[in-house]
């Protein structure tokens, strides 16, 4: 599998990374966690997504990393200061952002975690204020690079010019939504997908995305069609004649190539021509395999552009 640096984390990346966020993935559940978890790792894959957050999943991977000794071979990416994480509201401060952090690493049962990322943004809050706490937590070995996950282009931008007027650490990398499927409004509150000028960002700044979601929710799983109407929040974001034409492309050329529709909008990811990394959260094992399976398919400029709906005819010669 291909792989990717960030900066200032000493491994690299697998392009697939594990997302650890479903219910399931609790420490009342280690023996589906330690499954998924070994399947994971046996495939090649060394990245693990989790958040203060996200009930549960801190614990569960830290119990599986001890239990397989496996804490030097893999990437922990966690996240924290998300507004609805315990007491509701605004947090993220210095203050919340240094407690989620040590509850975090206690929880993993790690010293550092390899990536930390601000799980949502607070934009009345200064990036003065948010850079110098990070920037400790990275002089005191706490974090190798940080991040900023569900950060507007221009607040990163705007972060990353005062981290460079003070002789500050960056942010190396976000974590947005990103999928071949073109959300009509934020999935959840706080939430941000990379457009056309986010993605022309990280192209021309070759700055890595962990792009979350990179499947749509399963939109292209073959659960969902125009007349099916009963899951609201799927109805909500994806529905849309672009994007059921997008589902059309997928599978056109799912059949030309002999694979998954779902394994081609997975591809779709991993191709843009930036440094990726796609977080999947598979229910199971099989579903692992073909996302595995899915990172070996090479789509050309040209097949990325026909998927999207920027061009008109697919060339046959791209197809085979």
């Amino acid at each position: 599998m291909r792989r990717i640096q960030i900066p200032g984390v000493r491994k690299t990346l697998t392009q697939l990374g594990m997302g650890t966020g479903a219910d399931m993935y609790h420490p009342d559940h280690m023996d589906y966690v330690t499954a998924l978890s070994d399947a994971y790792v046996e495939l090649g894959g060394n990245v693990f997504d989790t958040a203060h957050q996200y009930v549960g999943s801190e614990e569960a991977l830290g119990k599986w990393l001890e239990l397989r000794g496996l804490r030097d071979s893999v990437v922990i990416m966690t996240k924290g200061a998300h507004p609805d994480d315990g007491s509701p509201g605004p947090r993220v401060s210095a203050r919340h952002i240094k407690e989620d952090m040590m509850e975090s690493l206690e929880r993993l049962r790690v010293k550092h975690v390899e990536m930390y990322a601000l799980h949502r943004d607070d934009e009345s809050v200064p990036v003065g204020e948010i850079m110098e706490t990070l920037h400790e937590a990275v002089v005191k070995g706490y974090v190798e690079a940080i991040g900023a996950s569900n950060w507007t282009q221009r607040r990163v931008e705007e972060a990353n010019r005062y981290a460079a007027e003070h002789n500050l650490t960056p942010f190396t990398f976000t974590s947005t939504n990103f999928s071949l499927a073109k959300p009509l409004e934020p999935r959840w509150p706080g939430c941000v997908s990379a457009d056309e000028s986010y993605m022309g960002w990280h192209r021309e700044n070759r700055v890595p995305l962990l792009s979350w979601s990179s499947l749509a929710g399963g939109f292209f799983s073959g659960r969902f069609t125009p007349d099916y109407r009963e899951n609201e929040e799927m109805v909500r974001v994806y529905y849309c004649e672009d994007n059921w034409k997008r589902v059309d492309r997928a599978r056109e050329l799912a059949r030309r190539k002999g694979v998954d529709t779902v394994q081609i909008a997975l591809a779709y990811v991993l191709n843009q021509p930036i440094p990726i990394v796609a977080l999947v959260a598979p229910d199971n094992i099989a579903e692992m395999r073909s996302n595995f399976a899915a990172a070996e398919i090479e789509l050309s400029p040209e097949e990325l552009d026909w998927l999207d709906l920027k061009s008109g005819a697919l060339p046959e010669g791209h197809a085979s």
